[in-house]
């Protein structure tokens, strides 16, 4: 387990559209928690190669959820 998770803060791969808002209010809801900072960033695909082919895997974006110090997720 990453002890980012210890500070508050939970890594999440979102929808690419989401904003940081939107982020936010849909952890809120789903985990019952109050979210203090949310940051994101834009990920590029990786190269793939499937014989001659090169490809690359889809683009995707990950955000970082910081909770209030009382709230934590249970994940296990």
């Amino acid at each position: 387990m990453h002890f980012a998770s210890a500070k508050g803060a939970y890594t999440f791969r979102v929808n690419r559209k989401a904003n940081k808002v939107q982020v936010k209010n849909a952890v809120e809801e789903i985990y019952n928690v109050k979210v203090e900072k949310v940051r994101t960033a834009n990920r590029k695909g990786k190269h793939r190669r499937r014989g001659r082919t090169i490809g690359r895997t889809a683009d995707w974006k990950k955000a970082v959820v910081y909770l209030k110090p009382d709230y934590h997720i249970d994940l296990f």
